[in-house]
């Protein structure tokens, strides 16, 4: 999937992507950001955060190389959200965080959650892995996509409802998604456009690398 123009790159300390991968973004991006232990991971790949931020329980600043460092010390909340919010002053349009995901599963859920905290403020905010890229999505939804890519739909919190779509084999027509209930894991696009509108809750879309 593409990302627009006015892009920050925000590396987490989860689960390391690809080299190459992250390095692509970087490429594209006007803000390299690494949120505490990312900046770990970006060090040993050769890559140098424009800046890195968090309460630094987890960053080890090496003697050979000097990297901008904005401590934040406030436990009540992550060094994910303590990025976020320093983007949002620099009135950035679209996010794109790598190791949010894997590892410790109660991380990755909090940063769930923060996603959900924070997607009003940005045109676009997408966890990407090495499996998928993660974005929570507004009614009416339309994703360019190859065909065959395999899609899956997830409710954040609670419920979803009125679900419906197109270009996806196993359509949706007025459905509800809710957690224990029901989900919509393991969907496939038939067509390079598919289009999902529902009518409240906060709906997950999952995208699975096709490459990656």
């Amino acid at each position: 999937m593409k990302i627009g123009k006015n892009l920050a790159v925000i590396l987490c300390n989860g689960e390391p992507p690809e080299k190459e991968q992250l390095q692509r973004s970087i490429d594209t991006a006007d803000l390299f950001i690494a949120a505490d232990g990312g900046g770990n991971i970006a060090l040993q790949y050769n890559l140098l955060p424009d800046i890195i931020i968090g309460d630094l329980d987890s960053f080890h600043q090496p003697d050979t190389v000097t990297v901008p460092v904005l401590h934040k010390p406030d436990q009540n909340i992550n060094d994910l959200e303590k990025a976020l919010n320093h983007i949002t002053q620099l009135e950035v349009e679209n996010v794109l965080v790598f190791g949010a995901t894997g590892q410790r599963l109660d991380h990755t859920v909090k940063n769930l959650s923060v996603m959900k905290q924070f997607h009003n403020q940005f045109n676009t905010l997408v966890f990407r892995d090495k499996f998928c890229d993660i974005k929570l999505i507004n009614s009416p939804h339309t994703e360019q996509v190859t065909p065959g890519t395999q899609i899956s739909l997830f409710p954040l919190s609670g419920k979803v409802t009125g679900i419906s779509s197109s270009g996806l084999k196993y359509k949706l027509n007025n459905h509800s998604l809710e957690n224990g209930v029901f989900d919509g894991t393991s969907n496939e696009s038939v067509s390079d456009q598919v289009v999902i509108t529902y009518e409240s809750g906060d709906l997950l879309l999952f995208i699975n690398h096709q490459t990656d």
